[in-house]
């Protein structure tokens, strides 16, 4: 009979735990959240014997056993029983050979909560370049635990990891006789009167009751009772813990002493220290941060162009494909028009999500990524955020999609909120389009100095206009949006390795396996909303214009494919989409627009490059790819008011760029934003922000160049 086991996977960060977790799971992994935190969990199934598999989790990297950020909560309930939903069997923690001392914190203190354990000890290699031995013998005497060296990037030590395992499940009864500290003497009597009031708890797991217990799940006469003791014995909860951590070093460094031998403790610096002396350095830090940066926003255009235009033309076809197979009728048109279309807007993102999430995983991997959150923090934090914000900021000007889901690697709630929340403000590649048809509309070619061109200066500027937005909205939102917990920026520096393109791969799936699932269902429902609003109108207006067209093509045949394209355009301008074109006119009038514009708005919400293919409809231009540009470019520069006078003058032109550039009109990112703060208060609140900064800001544009 197979024995179903829960193991939970715990370590310091950087120890290498996520490398060892993909080694035992491989493809049997899982990605979700743990219940009430937008934290990610990774579980994964993994056979330890041939009678024992086990379900593993990978709970998030944190120091020690006192809690300050929502991962480090997470790990904090798993570990002491909290957790109902993700209880574990076996703790497995990985420790770091090359940094043990630090290590040995976290570790003493889940052997004093005496659950089983075993001691998976990474990074051998790097000790022993640092001219480092561990007696790994002497150290599972003095520890108590089993411990194997493993090295999961290569694969090696995973089997004798496992027998580990089964040997310890099989005696997990027989737990520890001792404590690695006498953690009793911290409060003797309060630790003992716990102790009956929760039957079973280990000393250690006693003096966290008293610290921490108004944050457990316990019965309400539970609570008062451990808050009576507390009083009673007048329990201090810092001096306590000060004092556990005063002596859990203590006993740390006479195991050191005993256990690991540095042959050569003035040693020249390793190649990590050199490294950062060029790559941390005052003036060439920024230069070479800037070129890696730019590097990665040049390679998720140039390598996600090709599978995108791949995507959009599979699409294309396909859709033009069932148009000529399928019956004519509203059943066929909902299914091009609104399935497959909302569906191409979905998959359209993968590549872009793929490739930013695996050149993130890259940095990561290689050490690179703490090192732009270090050089970045000071600017940053001047805005409100923080040297983490600055990737998810920068990935925005390719896609605010995936540049939202990378902002979880920030721990701090507040911060995360506010780089999510002005993550879209960054011009995305999707305002290209926009941005490319306006420029040329009513900007001269003019050059500079022969060789700086005018549109490409309007180009620049506006990039340069979302990002000082972004700044300037995180720096106004950072009062407003309130937060108890305090921002720390306290990172550390991990040694430079080479990339494990296993990890790669698998991140790059699983994030663009969580973009289509989840994010995909509402872009869907927003789709078909829109399809419908552009497909259907009052009915005697529809039929009206119907009849009008019908009559035209009767009378002068030989124009049948314009009046068709004219046909379409009086469709939308009557449809429920076209009509609230019409009803938002009076509204965005004094912005320059007029009631196509105003279609052109409500559509591109979809995405914002439709915006090119509303206008192409609503000027009747023709299906030739060739001649598309330069004759809808033609005809929205002849456009007129009906008093005469151009739409497109220089002023609205600004000021319509001015308005793409701010404005949320992208339900993809909606869509991602809902997913990622587990609420729809966020969302609505960026779309009113946005729309509100995007309306003034346009309107003043206007008005200063009318």
């Amino acid at each position: 009979m197979k024995e179903s086991v829960h193991i939970a996977l715990v370590g310091n960060p950087n120890s290498g735990k996520s490398s060892l977790f993909n080694a035992l799971t491989g493809l049997k992994q899982r990605v979700g959240n743990f219940p009430g935190v937008t934290v990610d969990k990774k579980t994964g199934a993994a056979r330890i014997s041939e009678s024992v598999h086990a379900k593993v989790i990978d709970l998030p990297g944190t120091y020690s056993l006192y809690p300050k950020k929502e991962d480090e909560w997470v790990s904090y309930r798993v570990l002491i029983d909290q957790d109902i939903k993700n209880r574990a069997d076996l703790i497995v923690l990985v420790a770091d050979a090359s940094n043990l001392k630090r290590n040995l914190l976290f570790c003493s203190q889940i052997i004093d909560l005496k659950k089983p354990m075993v001691i998976a000890l990474t990074m051998m290699d790097i000790a022993a370049k640092n001219k480092t031995n561990v007696d790994i013998a002497g150290l599972e005497r003095e520890l108590g635990v089993l411990i194997v060296p493993v090295n999961p990037r290569k694969g090696k030590g995973i089997s004798q990891l496992k027998k580990a395992i089964d040997q310890t499940l099989k005696h997990s009864e027989a737990k520890a006789s001792r404590d690695f500290i006498d953690v009793k003497s911290l409060a003797p009597q309060a630790v003992s009167e716990v102790q009956q009031l929760v039957p079973g708890s280990s000393n250690y797991h006693a003096i966290h009751y008293l610290i921490n217990h108004e944050n457990f799940n316990l019965r309400e006469e539970q609570q008062e009772s451990i808050e009576r003791v507390e009083q009673q014995h007048n329990f201090n909860h810092a001096k306590t813990q000060a004092e556990e951590i005063l002596r859990r070093y203590g006993r740390i460094n006479e195991i050191m002493k005993q256990t690991v031998a540095v042959e050569d403790p003035l040693k020249k610096e390793m190649f990590t220290h050199r490294l950062d002396n060029i790559l941390l350095h005052r003036f060439w830090g920024y230069l070479i941060m800037l070129a890696v940066l730019f590097v990665i926003f040049q390679s998720i255009f140039v390598f996600a162009q090709f599978p995108m235009d791949g995507i959009e033309w599979t699409f294309a076809k396909a859709g033009s494909w069932l148009s000529g197979i399928l019956p004519a009728g509203w059943v066929t048109d909902l299914f091009i028009n609104g399935i497959l279309a909302g569906l191409s807007g979905i998959v359209v993102f993968v590549p872009q999500i793929m490739i930013l999430f695996g050149l993130i995983t890259l940095l990561e991997d290689t050490g690179y990524m703490a090192r732009i959150s270090f050089l970045t923090d000071k600017v940053m934090r001047k805005a409100g955020l923080n040297g983490k914000s600055v990737m998810p900021m920068i990935s925005g000007l390719a896609c605010a999609v995936p540049a939202i889901m990378s902002a979880r690697s920030i721990e701090n709630k507040k911060e995360r909120l506010l780089t999510i929340m002005v993550t879209p403000l960054m011009s995305c590649s999707a305002r290209l389009p926009v941005y490319t048809v306006l420029i040329a509309l009513v900007i001269p070619n003019k050059l500079f100095l022969g060789f700086i061109s005018l549109q490409g200066l309007v180009m620049m500027l506006m990039y340069f206009l979302g990002t000082f937005m972004a700044l300037a909205a995180a720096y106004v939102m950072k009062w407003f949006i309130r937060s108890k917990e305090k921002s720390y920026f306290i990172l550390e520096l991990p040694l430079y390795r080479g990339p494990r393109w296993k990890n790669i791969f698998h991140t790059m799936v699983e994030k663009a396996k969580i973009f289509v699932v989840d994010a995909g269902k509402v872009i869907m429902v927003i789709s078909l909303i829109l399809w419908a609003l552009s497909s259907y109108g009052p009915r005697q207006k529809m039929q009206a214009v119907t009849a009008k067209y019908d009559q035209l093509i009767s009378a002068d045949p030989a124009n049948t494919q314009e009046y068709e394209n004219e046909r379409q355009t009086a469709y939308l301008e009557n449809s429920f989409a076209g009509r609230l074109g019409h009803a938002i006119e009076p509204v965005i009038h004094p912005l320059g627009y007029d009631w196509k514009i105003g279609i052109a708005l409500i559509t591109s919400f979809a995405a914002r490059e439709v915006f090119v293919g509303t206008m192409a409809t609503l000027y009747s231009v023709g299906s030739d790819a060739d001649e598309n540009s330069l004759t809808l470019r033609e005809k929205m520069s002849a456009a007129t008011w009906s008093d005469g006078s151009k739409v497109y003058t220089l002023a609205a032109g600004l000021s319509l760029l001015v308005f793409y550039a701010l404005a949320m009109q992208c339900m993809s990112t909606l869509a991602i934003v809902r997913r990622e703060t587990k609420s729809w208060k966020w969302p609505l609140i960026m779309l009113l922000y946005m729309t509100l900064l995007a309306y003034s800001t346009s309107f003043i544009t206007y008005q200063l160049f009318s």
